[in-house]
């Protein structure tokens, strides 16, 4: 299976837990006179959308280099994630005004069985985001990183409605609000999460040189290929769930172009067996001292 295929599989997968824990918050919610959970469940609705533009993105991403696109389709991947941001944070403003109007509102305290459902969906959160963050890391996906955090910000909102409807329950009438408080600082995790999923996605945009581990890596290959004496500076840009390679290597200055032209070809061969994530490497052959 492609790392492709694998995100898309793990993408559905998302999609239909998120389909299935939003019906069970808005259902709950409702009943049981919660709106912190019901603010949960207009975050995991939100979800469902994004992910749904996620699957486009990786799908499209995909697509080979042609004609007009001849690094590929990649930068499709981090677009889709800043309109994935989008939804997170129109789904945060949503939950604070009507945080704030039912903090105002007298109302009934939560149904003491909401905090079963809510334990119940913490746990499935966080274990989707363990394994979309996992598929992620393994695909070098940023539009799995971003629905990876999606997960983990809808645990951390089920957890903070679970905190607020204790609280009210707890400390009884009075205190009804409690839940209402715990969906606005709820809101506030989802702004934070936010950034969190926008900043290496502009970083990717904007060709931002974040791959230090991989370029060590690529060093230190390279220097393995016959006739490199040494290498130089090294450029990375990520384009979907690839990167692409610009490394200078320095070789004796007394070879002819074509000696020069063998040993760049097999630098470029022996790092993409070795990096599969490695979609292309440009060689520049410098000349020794």
């Amino acid at each position: 299976m492609t790392k492709t295929e694998e995100a898309i599989k793990v993408t559905y997968l998302g999609i239909l837990g998120n389909a299935f824990l939003a019906l069970l918050k808005w259902l709950t919610g409702y009943f049981g006179n919660s709106y912190a959970l019901i603010a949960d469940a207009i975050e995991s609705t939100s979800d469902i959308f994004s992910s749904l533009l996620l699957l486009f993105g990786i799908r499209y991403a995909s697509k080979p280099a042609d004609q007009n696109h001849p690094y590929g389709h990649g930068r499709a991947e981090p677009l889709v994630t800043f309109i994935v941001v989008g939804f997170l944070v129109s789904s945060g403003v949503i939950i604070c005004i009507d945080s704030v109007r039912n903090i105002r509102t007298p109302h009934d305290l939560p149904a003491p069985y909401t905090l079963y459902v809510l334990a119940g969906v913490i746990l499935v959160k966080e274990l989707f985001y363990r394994i979309v963050r996992r598929k992620s890391v393994e695909t070098h996906s940023t539009a799995l990183q971003a629905d990876a955090f999606h997960h983990r910000a809808d645990a951390i909102t089920s957890l903070m409605a679970f905190v607020g409807i204790s609280i009210a329950l707890w400390l009884g009438k009075g205190y009804e609000a409690a839940d209402d408080w715990a969906a606005l600082f709820a809101a506030g995790i989802i702004f934070y999460n936010s950034y969190l999923i926008f900043r290496p996605a502009l970083g990717e945009i904007m060709d931002e040189q974040l791959n230090e581990p991989l370029i060590t890596q690529i060093h230190k290959i390279t220097r393995e290929v016959a006739g490199v004496i040494d290498t130089e500076k090294c450029l990375i840009r990520k384009v979907g769930n690839q990167y692409l390679a610009d490394l200078h290597v320095v070789v004796n200055a007394e070879l002819t172009v074509r000696e020069g032209h063998v040993i760049a070809h097999a630098v470029k061969d022996h790092l993409r067996a070795s990096l599969p994530q490695l979609a292309n490497v440009l060689v520049h052959i410098e000349p020794d001292k």
